[in-house]
């Protein structure tokens, strides 16, 4: 008989039931919504990632490696003169980069760089739990490849979001590329202070060489960098970057990298850490500069600064320097003539001390280097034994009087032979702060030997182009670009005087002049009924001579006859006849453009005369002859681009006259180059312009001489005195050990004997005779008249008829 449960045991039952079944949808439930939580979380996750990610750049394969490089400027024979950038960085191969110098980067930044995925989980932890304690990011845990990701993918911000993104794009960028590639992406992109990207810009920075000629003290230096670039600069804090350099050492020596014996040795090497040279101002800077404006013109700004263009030019280093030196010369020699404008100022003898050392420190405790020009202070004076005791710096010398007898007092009424300073007195005295250039390493006493020096005041411009081919060897646009980097040769337009008067000569024998026609040299008014103006033109030296040989008129340099040839054929033809000839400036209307008026460049005016050099051909000017793109891709090559533009006939003949110009005329200084050549002078009313342009058949080369203000150069500084010098002396030595040529004679040339006075042909009766060029079809068919008819027209001539 079955045991009837008592109510009781029935409740109970049916309680631990119940509380059965709450227990298990509790936990259905609790399981549920953890399910529920974590397919949450993942699509929170997956929110998160794909918020992160969408913005994120894509590097595929190294390919798409296109970092900011540096655009290069070469010279003709391939060397660097110079290079422009945003970021200084030059990419090379991974093999190209010694092994210390791999190993050094991954000892001191990721020494479990080829063990981690990419994100390095106890490097992170580490720095969390620092960062947490600071109550700010004061550490990071970041890898190589993560620093890869902030370097050129991310933004260099210091927050979580950004950490988040860098270890995305790590974990990406290690699945798509190798250890070694990763590598090479950092080692090519990380800032190492000074403008320096990459281990080839930096180490160029700092050691003077190509990455690959590193050795273990220099490439562990380099290591110690991308903590912090500008704190652990060798330049300024080379303690520091001492000590960075020996923990970079310590931690290849823990990884096994190197023995205790090479890091030793690499501590105790002293390195030779000295600043990169600046090419772009040591070398062609007015050149490199004019290229730089042109490639930013036609390719852009990105383009120049940011995609690594090699730049080919048609500048000559040689050639610049002998142009710079010649400027200098000609203008320290321009600026003694004037005389001495006094030192810079005077100082009394309780601030001598202060000022040296200043100086000093300003020399960095270096040698003075021969040749080289600094401020100094006079000591004393001693004229009995004709010397000034000068001081600068910590090193003291003498100024013996005969180098300093030029320091005459400036004075525009006087030429400047008419002074002279009898002794060292007249000029200086103790206290005066002066320039001086050192001469001598030591005399007596171990004094050094200095020359008393003045800034000139006056600027000049050269430019030389290779006859042939149209390239520009040298360009010279001022006296020092540091202080100026105005281009005199290309920017500047000024007046070029009688330089211009070749073109009105050329213009008239294609008029039908010959150098043998005669232009009566006499005084002339011309009124201006518009402008309520009388216009008188002069000679330089207000004198006239009466019936003149068109080739005399252009060798002598006659201003009425040029004045009167212009009248005859044609403002409107001059212009035009100019601008054939190269010449796009603004040219006056009016007769005062014979005597060189209106303001040109320099390099319009070579062009002109290149075309005399060329028989007749202008030929575009070439700086640039190549440009390739950072692929080696040929974006651009120079062509000889010749233009006939004249007669043949007409520019020889225009040499031959300038080939006297330098023989018999004011070009009389050129004679010194003892070879064929041709040219001009040019002066300006009140000397304010000074020019020699001219060319033998290998280069046409032009200077000019002025002050920036337009101020007179000094008394009787013309083109030939001021402008003739530095021209010879540039030729001079550009044209040393080259073969001696001489000016081709075309076809339709022939010479004829003249008489030198008339220009007809000669009589036994005529004083003088001559052999002269003419086109074929116009030599003289009449006989010069008698003796008393030449008379007839001389005594008509002086009075004034």
């Amino acid at each position: 008989m079955a045991k009837i449960k008592s109510k009781s045991e029935v409740l109970k039952q049916r309680s631990k039931k119940k509380e059965k079944n709450i227990i298990s949808s509790l936990f259905k439930w609790f399981f549920i919504l953890l399910i529920l939580t974590g397919l949450l979380g993942c699509a929170g996750l997956a929110g998160l990632y794909y918020y992160l990610s969408q913005d994120l750049p894509k590097i595929n394969t190294l390919e798409d490696y296109r970092p900011s490089t540096v655009t290069n400027v070469f010279s003709d024979d391939g060397r660097k003169i110079g290079e422009f950038y945003e970021e200084r960085r030059i990419v090379i191969p991974l093999p190209e980069m010694p092994d210390n110098l791999i190993h050094a980067f991954v000892a001191a930044e990721d020494s479990r760089f080829r063990e981690h995925p990419g994100i390095d989980i106890l490097s992170i932890f580490r720095a969390s739990l620092k960062n947490f304690k600071a109550g700010t990011i004061v550490q990071g845990g970041s890898t190589i490849t993560q620093q890869v990701t902030k370097s050129f993918l991310l933004s260099p911000e210091r927050t979580y979001k950004r950490k988040l993104k860098e270890a995305i794009l790590a974990y990406r960028i290690e699945k798509k590329f190798t250890k070694d590639e990763i590598l090479f992406l950092y080692l090519n992109q990380i800032y190492l202070g000074h403008g320096a990207y990459g281990v080839e810009a930096a180490s160029e920075n700092y050691f003077g060489k190509h990455a690959k000629d590193l050795n273990l003290a220099e490439c562990s230096m380099l290591a110690g960098l991308p903590q912090a670039p500008s704190r652990y600069s060798p330049f300024r804090f080379p303690d520091r970057a001492k000590q960075r350099q020996i923990y970079v050492l310590n931690r290849m020596k823990e990884d096994g990298l190197i023995t205790n014996i090479e890091a030793t040795a690499a501590i105790d090497l002293k390195l030779d850490i000295k600043p990169r040279k600046n090419w772009f101002i040591e070398r062609v800077p007015c050149y490199t500069e004019h290229v730089r404006r042109y490639v930013e013109k036609h390719y852009g700004k990105d383009a120049l600064y940011k995609q690594g263009l090699q730049i080919h030019t048609a500048v000559n280093i040689e050639l610049q320097k002998i142009g710079r030196a010649a400027v200098n010369k000609g203008l320290i020699e321009l600026d003694r003539r004037t005389g001495y404008r006094g030192p810079l100022k005077n100082i009394p003898a309780l601030k001598i001390e202060a000022f040296c050392a200043q100086i000093s420190e300003e020399l960095d405790n270096r040698m003075m280097e021969k040749g080289q020009v600094y401020q100094g202070v006079v000591l004393s004076v001693d004229d009995e034994n004709s010397v000034t005791n000068v001081r600068a710096g910590n090193f003291k010398g003498i100024i013996k009087f005969e180098t300093m007898s030029w320091a005459r007092k400036p004075d525009p009424k006087l030429a400047y032979y008419e002074t002279k300073i009898q002794k060292p007195s007249q000029v200086l005295k103790s206290g005066d702060v002066i320039l001086v250039k050192v001469v001598n390493d030591s005399v007596e006493d171990n004094l050094l030997e200095f020359t008393l020096e003045q800034e000139p005041l006056a600027q000049s411009a050269l430019l030389s182009i290779e006859a042939e081919t149209g390239h520009v060897k040298t360009m010279i646009g001022g006296r020092d670009y540091k202080n100026s980097q105005f281009n005199r040769a290309y920017q500047s337009r000024r007046q070029p005087g009688s330089a211009f008067k070749p073109i009105i000569y050329a213009a008239a024998l294609d008029k039908g002049y010959t150098a043998a026609s005669v232009i009566i040299d006499s005084p002339v008014v011309y009124e201006d009924t518009k402008r309520d103006f009388t216009w008188k033109p002069r000679n330089y030296k207000e004198t006239f001579f009466g019936p003149t040989l068109f080739r005399e008129a252009l060798v002598k340099s006659r201003n009425i006859v040029t004045i009167k040839i212009l009248k005859d054929i044609g403002i409107d033809y001059i212009i035009d006849y100019a601008r054939n000839l190269g010449i796009h400036s603004d040219i006056s209307h009016d007769l005062s453009i014979a005597l060189g008026s209106s303001g040109l460049s320099l390099l319009e005016i070579i062009n002109a005369y290149s075309v005399f050099s060329n028989l007749g051909y202008l030929i575009e000017p070439v700086f640039i002859t190549k440009i390739y793109d950072r692929d080696q891709n040929l974006l651009e090559t120079s062509k000889l681009i010749r233009k006939k533009v004249i007669d043949m006939s007409t520019a020889y003949i225009m040499t031959n006259i300038m080939e006297s110009v330098v023989k018999s005329g004011t070009g009389w200084r050129i004679k010194a180059l003892k070879r064929p050549v041709a040219g001009k002078t040019g002066t300006t009313n009140n000397l304010f312009d000074a020019w020699f342009l001219g060319y033998t058949p290998r280069y046409t080369t032009g200077v000019w001489v002025g002050l920036d203000q337009e101020a007179p150069l000094g008394k009787g500084e013309t083109g030939s005195r001021a402008a003739s010098p530095i021209w010879l002396e540039y030729m001079k030595n550009a044209l040393e050990g080259k073969p001696v040529r001489t000016f081709n004679v075309p076809e339709g040339i022939v010479f004829a004997k003249i008489d030198a006075k008339t220009g007809l042909l000669p009589t036994e009766e005529s004083e003088k005779t001559v052999f002269e060029c003419f086109k074929e079809g116009t030599v003289p068919t009449e006989f010069s008249p008698k003796s008393d008819t030449a008379s007839d027209t001389e005594d008509l001539f002086k009075q004034g008829i």
